[in-house]
């Protein structure tokens, strides 16, 4: 493919013993090992990641303060019909940073809340509202490029103590479109629907409400020819998908399609994708209407929290919810 990059020896020695002598993986495995590795995998470091502060390399939601988790914990109460009902749920956060929990400092009338972070056994059991904020788009991805009638996975050589992005043999997954143009690269998040199958597995009822990116497989499939796949460092997006490996985000879009089946099989009912927009305005549009009468004569921190989460051109569209009952 091209592209090329410099790594550290450490991150070197960790994706030989992942790739074996010919130093060759996907680009799942290599996602994963960036990412996921217990020493060096960005997820695992002690580090702030999330927020404006120096060093930190991307915002999300959560980053607009309280308000946040006020409408989060309004719309999930309206869901589940009332606070009588949500008295009887534990809420639980998968895959939070530490310290930064969408209902940390924010009053609920949850039995409970507690944070899993990322590599912590969930052990989801009994009445739970199973949350989750760019949990999913954060999932190892498997990377496809069209080539002439057929499909070559994506991989990643080192050699020396450089990273490249290589062809892989030809594959025949499926479920891969069928009629896409010559070089066309297909992201797959099957881990991120692996993950969304594996939680609704699990023996808990109740609410699923999970706020990420992402798009309709036939979206994937037509209108992302370079793929979704992409990396954040110090608030700066990119296409270089091996530099600073370990050091930087990478992430892309999950398929919607995917994640709705995953529920669905394991008997969640009536699954719904929205915007990020409409979710809120739809499931928690009292507690919106009282906080913007309180701002209504300033224009206050507050007040600005609440447009960036609702406005299209900020997070609003940017971001969907899906969200299901069991």
């Amino acid at each position: 493919m091209g592209s090329s990059a410099t790594t550290s020896p450490a991150f070197a020695a960790a994706f030989l013993a992942r790739s074996g002598p010919n130093g060759v993986v996907s680009f799942a495995d290599f996602m994963d090992l960036a990412l996921y590795h217990p020493q060096l995998g960005y997820y695992r470091q002690d580090r702030s990641r999330v927020g404006y502060a120096p060093g930190t390399d991307f915002y999300t939601a959560s980053s607009s303060g309280p308000v946040f988790g006020e409408m989060v914990a309004a719309a999930c109460v309206a869901l589940l019909g009332g606070e009588a009902q949500a008295r009887e749920h534990a809420f639980v956060e998968i895959g939070a940073e530490a310290g930064v929990g969408v209902l940390a400092g924010v009053d609920h009338p949850f039995a409970s809340a507690r944070t899993v972070r990322v590599g912590e056994a969930q052990q989801l059991a009994g009445p739970c509202v199973v949350f989750s904020n760019e949990l999913f788009d954060a999932q190892p991805l498997r990377r496809f490029i069209r080539r002439g009638a057929t499909w070559r996975e994506l991989g990643v050589q080192l050699h020396g103590d450089k990273l490249y992005e290589v062809e892989l043999a030809e594959t025949s997954e499926p479920w891969l479109p069928t009629d896409s143009s010559e070089g066309y690269v297909f992201d797959a998040p099957q881990a991120a629907a692996e993950l969304a199958a594996a939680i609704a597995a699990q023996p808990w009822t109740g609410l699923f409400v999970a706020f990420d990116y992402g798009k309709s497989f036939t979206e994937l499939a037509t209108v992302t020819p370079a793929g979704t796949a992409r990396a954040y460092f110090q608030h700066t997006q990119s296409n270089e998908l091996l530099a600073r490996a370990g050091q930087q985000d990478l992430t892309g879009h999950v398929c919607w399609d995917w994640l709705q089946a995953a529920l669905d099989t394991a008997g969640c009912n009536g699954s719904r994708v929205e915007s990020q927009e409409a979710f809120l305005i739809h499931h928690a549009g009292a507690f919106l209407a009282q906080a913007m009468a309180a701002e209504a004569t300033r224009v206050s921190p507050r007040k600005l929290a609440l447009l960036q989460l609702l406005h299209p051109s900020h997070l609003g569209q940017k971001f969907q919810v899906l969200y299901a009952r069991r």
